[in-house]
């Protein structure tokens, strides 16, 4: 929610905000009536009824009333008063551990009181612990809460009780005022069927007395998901005026000649598939436009994507200018090097190489070729947009497993391709397959190309569900498989040993096998290991010293080992199906046959039978992926560190899902038939400060 950090008249106009309660909201980022009335309930509290004692159970929060028949000091322990308060039908004990002056003037032995707290059960009976309470009194009765009790988040000198009050100001100036302004289009809410954004706000602060706790609690009401549904289409709307905006830069139109490309492709020993040639030819059109290139290509895991980067950086070296490609860590930087070097060296094409490891002279040499425009192709970790890196013509930005980086590295990429005020293009790779839906609503900004197919003479890689019980069966797998030369993955999910989860410690893993398996040289890689040491492993696996690779899951992405053929995945019933896919994809990299068994623990609940079901049944990355959306949601899909990224005010990707395609489907019509909603929506949900160009 956008908020604007200027205290606004209105704000102190607001019935029971003072100067000094001001100053309290302002801890709660709370500027101005919009921002109060989006300061929504965390909870919600049934005060709605008044229950007899004798129907009190334990654990329940519960409205009693009753009479204090006596008044104690107890000599022993914390309790500072005890209060017994009877009705007609029972009695219960309100226990305080201190008692304000205040208190003790209301807390007086005859007064009937009205309570509302927590029952517990204690060593007199049925107890409240300071519970909340109010005297009643034939010139003073107290009316029945009409709707249910909101509870905020709050902060020091902001009671519940004065927040409610506030609220209360707030939600009546919201009636009277243009406050609010209703911004989706009302042909849009009625096909919806959602309320108006005033009802919604009306509602979630004052639900009605039938409404459903625990759907509040979820989310799950109309009015809730009506906030929710304009969060996202902010977001959307959002996402798309930077695509716009992006595409009305200028760019550097690279005309292809296609003479390197023609000797790129003719010295591979494979040919390019369908798939391949046609995502290249919609990047070749994208880069011969005059405005800047922004393309995501999503392409399961050994689908070729390496192949169509590098038809485009040539097309950028064929028209004069540089490519450049940043990879999340120096060992996949490595391996990208080096193939780079192998495929273009051939055609006179320099390939420098730039991490945080090259050494002084090195990088002294690869800045200067850089910088003076010899080295035309730059292969890099996030090194490349540091300070000292100066490139001479940088047109194209390449960025592999594009989820790894943020949004301000990429934008701080982006800005060392700046020429003469034109805009480098930008390509985005990633291995994990997303589903159309999300990727439409988390990637709006990006134009979207998908490597939907392998390439032919890969040997399918066979996928086998055992029992952990079977680990001896699995035992003899590997010692055969290392006999004939190959290599093994196993994977396990923790670095220490769980009661809890009960997994194996890979740690403890590397010692049982070695033990079972002492010809072998066994490997260990795991979070905890400094980049360095995690690196140096993988490159020990790589030149075939490793045998067996005991590791946790850094090793899902990216590092490409042709002789491992052989993938163990322990207690994979506690993976993700997009987890379990990009681990299968490690192996199967060569052309020998290729296993992946996944050990799974007993008992098996029926969400993981039908996981390890799936995945025994078909290698489809883009399958997997839209049957996790829907089993797991996007957290699976996109990777928790990038819809944790995602900063949300009501919406959650995770349990919103459903909504996206009616989302997709508003920002369409509002963006063609009512673009003048587009910047106030934005300004609500995200700011008016946002700058749209930068990624």
């Amino acid at each position: 929610m956008a908020k604007t950090k200027v205290q606004t008249n209105q704000l102190l106009d607001l019935r029971g905000v003072g100067k000094q309660v001001a100053k309290h909201l302002a801890r709660l980022e709370i500027y101005s009536p919009q921002d109060l009335l989006f300061h929504l309930p965390a909870r919600y509290q049934d005060r709605t009824r008044v229950l007899r004692m004798h129907s009190l159970t334990p654990g329940e929060e519960a409205v009693i009333e009753g009479v204090i028949t006596d008044v104690s000091t107890p000599s022993r322990g914390r309790t500072k008063k005890l209060y017994e308060i009877k009705d007609e039908t029972g009695k219960v004990y309100l226990r305080f551990f201190h008692v304000v002056k205040f208190q003790e003037a209301l807390l007086q032995s005859g007064n009937l009181l009205r309570c509302y707290g927590t029952v517990r059960l204690g060593s007199k009976g049925l107890e409240m612990f300071h519970p909340e309470c109010k005297v009643m009194t034939p010139e003073n009765p107290l009316p029945i809460e009409p709707h249910l009790t909101p509870i905020y988040p709050a902060t020091e000198g902001l009671t519940q009780y004065s927040l409610r009050k506030i609220t209360d100001s707030a939600l009546a100036f919201m009636r009277q005022a243009n406050v609010l302004q209703e911004l989706i289009p009302a042909t849009l809410l009625q096909t919806l069927a959602f309320p108006t954004l005033k009802e919604a706000v009306q509602f979630v602060h004052r639900p009605p007395c039938e409404t459903a706790v625990e759907a509040l609690q979820e989310n799950k009401t109309l009015e809730q998901q009506r906030l929710v549904f304009e969060e996202l289409l902010a977001y959307r709307l959002s996402l798309l005026k930077t695509k716009q905006t992006f595409r009305q830069q200028p760019g550097v139109a690279l005309t292809r000649q296609q003479t390197l490309s023609t000797a790129f492709l003719s010295q591979l020993p494979f040919h390019l598939t369908s798939a391949q040639l046609r995502v290249s030819q919609e990047i070749q059109a994208d880069l011969s436009r005059s405005q800047p290139m922004l393309r995501l290509v999503q392409g399961d895991v050994g689908s070729g994507k390496t192949v169509v980067a590098a038809l485009a950086m040539l097309q950028t070296v064929e028209s004069g200018y540089q490519a450049a490609l940043m990879a999340p860590t120096e060992l996949l930087a490595e391996q990208h090097h080096r193939t780079f070097k192998r495929w273009l060296l051939p055609l006179g094409i320099q390939v420098e190489f730039l991490t945080g490891s090259v050494k002084a002279a090195a990088r002294k040499k690869s800045l200067q070729a850089i910088a003076d425009g010899n080295a035309k192709i730059v292969i890099g970790t996030h090194a490349l947009f540091q300070e000292a890196v100066q490139f001479s013509k940088l047109a194209l930005i390449v960025v592999d497993e594009q989820h790894r980086f943020g949004v301000e590295q990429r934008a701080l990429f982006r800005e060392k391709g700046m020429q003469q005020g034109c805009h480098p293009h930008q390509l985005v790779m990633t291995a994990t397959p997303i589903p159309r839906t999300l990727a439409m609503s988390v990637y709006a900004d990006l134009d979207s190309s998908v490597i939907d197919e392998l390439p032919p003479g890969r040997t399918p890689i066979k996928t086998i569900v055992m029992a952990d019980d079977k680990r001896q069966d699995v035992i003899a797998r590997i010692r055969e498989a290392c006999k004939e030369g190959k290599q093994v993955y196993w994977v396990c999910p923790l670095i220490e040993e769980s009661e809890l989860l009960n997994c194996q410690a890979a740690s403890k893993t590397v010692e049982q096998l070695q033990m079972l398996l002492p010809n072998l040289k066994i490997g260990l890689i795991h979070g905890r290991l400094r980049a360095t040491e995690k690196e140096e492993v993988m490159r020990a696996f790589q030149r075939n010293e490793i045998h067996l690779l005991v590791a946790t899951t850094v090793i899902e992405v990216g590092v490409d080992v042709p002789n491992a053929s052989v993938m163990i995945i322990e207690n994979a019933e506690r993976l993700g199906l997009s987890q379990l896919h990009q681990l299968r994809g490690r192996v199967g990299r060569g052309s020998v046959a290729s296993f992946c068994v996944l050990l799974y623990q007993q008992p098996l609940s029926r969400l993981a039978k039908e996981r390890l079901s799936l995945m025994r049944e078909t290698t489809d990355g883009f399958k997997i992926a839209q049957r996790d959306l829907e089993l797991r949601g996007p957290g699976e899909v996109l990777g928790t560190r990038q819809t944790g990224d995602l900063s949300f005010y009501v919406a959650d990707l995770m349990r919103d899902n459903a909504l996206l395609a009616d989302v997709n489907h508003a920002a369409d019509t509002i963006s063609k038939q009512h673009p003048e909603c587009i910047e106030p929506l934005i300004a609500r949900w995200l700011g008016r400060t946002k700058e749209y160009s930068k990624v």
